[in-house]
């Protein structure tokens, strides 16, 4: 109750009106915390070996599930960039009939959702290939959802005259975004970032024309079965009840225990950068986009929660923060500068982003180093690190407010194989750290001597 108490005190301090609703809604929450964090995580594995996280949350009746495989763009063949994507998108576009069942195309399986009431979705990220499921718990539309569900998981169509339509759509998409400076310089940022590491691998018109519908179904063969799925469950409902789900859920992937035999090959880690890298692209904008960083680290490494904190006090904490402190308030250079790290199965980007007057992108990149040097070499101040750990502490129950929101920090557990009681032990991880814990691991982790600087807009 104390910490909630400061928590609110420095919310109010930084902007007593126009914040108060904000911190009377923190306030709020914060009081309902506890019942949120002490959740426990049920985890188990089928004979499939398919693994379960399961948390019970029986406020209301509803469940929301996701499916996590290792198909991403990690595991895309570099002359088909694309590939996981546009497989994903096509999972909602047809299913092929089996047995009794007949088969459906994506304007019946639209229907059919509407009718429940429910949805299902796929999406591919850098590293995982996800399906998410919503529905009530009543037993016979749960039941209804759950059926169809396991027919999209386990009998996609792939229509190849939908492929040609959605190809020429993503084609589109893409000359659209040449177009659009952030979509540039995110192109050209990434390239510098990762190098040949399949992270910055781009996708292009050439690379989607490689793909066929034949091409998704050997790759989705080779990496969605049961025993290579996480499946990650809150909701109203019980062990049993999620283990018989998880079951038909998966039924009609290809089943089995994962053996030697079954395990994907490994991905090469990114590499650090040796030296630094300067790019100037042209571009005609009124604003010169900048990004500054290099590869960051994995979301296993145990430094992640001093980086997390130092980055808030550093850039990722909006108003507060160092760099904007530095670059808008004092200097006036740029309305926005943040700075961020995005860790995955192998070392996200630790990237620092801003908008400026391209008259002013030099002394802009200058005051940024500045300021950057200076925090990996002293680290920071005790008030800093109060204050980030009192609005991170506080703030943490925001991303437990709804079952999505948890849903979403039960799967980043199953993926990362964190411990399951990693959110009731959260706010003691951020609580226990000191200045020196943060200078520490940002030594060990940032080398401002080795980084891209990227400024386009700004002439060559």
């Amino acid at each position: 109750m104390l910490r909630l108490a400061l928590t609110l005190a420095a919310c109010l301090r930084r902007a007593p009106f126009a914040a108060l609703p904000r911190c009377l809604s923190l306030l709020l929450v914060g009081l309902m915390a506890p019942a949120w964090a002490s959740l426990p995580i049920e985890h188990w594995q089928q004979p499939s070996g398919a693994r379960v996280y399961l948390v019970r949350s029986p406020s209301i009746p509803m469940l929301d599930v996701q499916v996590d495989f290792d198909a991403g763009l990690r595991r895309e063949p570099a002359q088909q960039i694309g590939l996981a994507s546009a497989m994903a998108n096509l999972l909602s576009k047809g299913v092929l009939a089996h047995g009794k069942d007949g088969a459906l195309d994506e304007n019946a399986i639209t229907e059919a959702w509407v009718d429940l009431g429910a949805s299902f979705s796929a999406s591919a990220g850098a590293d995982r290939l996800s399906f998410s499921l919503r529905s009530l718990t009543d037993p016979v539309l749960l039941g209804k959802a759950v059926a169809l569900a396991a027919r999209q998981l386990g009998e996609p169509a792939f229509p190849a005259q939908v492929w040609q339509r959605e190809r020429e759509r993503y084609i589109a998409d893409l000359k659209e975004s040449y177009t659009r400076p952030a979509s540039v310089a995110g192109r050209h940022y990434v390239k510098a970032i990762y190098g040949d590491h399949p992270y910055g691998h781009e996708m292009t018109e050439q690379t989607l024309q490689r793909i066929s519908t034949e091409d998704m179904q050997r790759f989705y063969r080779a990496h969605v079965g049961a025993c290579q799925a996480r499946v990650s469950l809150v909701g109203d409902i019980d062990r049993a009840q999620a283990d018989a789900l998880v079951g038909q859920l998966l039924a009609r992937l290809p089943q089995g225990p994962c053996g030697s035999g079954a395990r994907l090959p490994a991905v090469a880690e990114v590499q650090p950068l040796t030296q630094p890298a300067q790019l100037r692209i042209p571009f005609k904008a009124a604003q010169a986009r900048v990004l500054i960083g290099q590869p960051g680290f994995k979301r296993s490494d145990p430094d992640f929660f001093a980086l997390t904190v130092g980055n808030y006090i550093l850039g990722g904490g909006g108003f507060v923060s160092r760099l904007t402190r530095q670059v808008r308030e004092l200097r006036g250079l740029s309305y926005s500068v943040y700075s961020y790290f995005s860790p995955g199965l192998h070392a996200g980007s630790f990237t620092i982003g801003l908008s400026t007057r391209p008259d002013q992108a030099d002394q802009a990149v200058g005051v940024v180093y500045d300021v950057l040097r200076d925090f990996v070499e002293k680290g920071p101040s005790e008030q800093e690190l109060r204050e980030a750990q009192q609005s991170l502490i506080g703030g943490f129950v925001l991303r437990l407010d709804s079952n999505a929101r948890l849903l979403e920090n039960v799967a980043n557990i199953a993926w990362h194989d964190l411990p399951l009681d990693y959110l009731s032990t959260w706010s003691a991880q951020v609580e226990r750290l000191s200045t020196a814990d943060i200078r520490a691991a940002f030594a060990r982790k940032v080398q401002p001597d080795r980084m891209v600087t990227l400024v386009l807009g700004a002439g060559s």
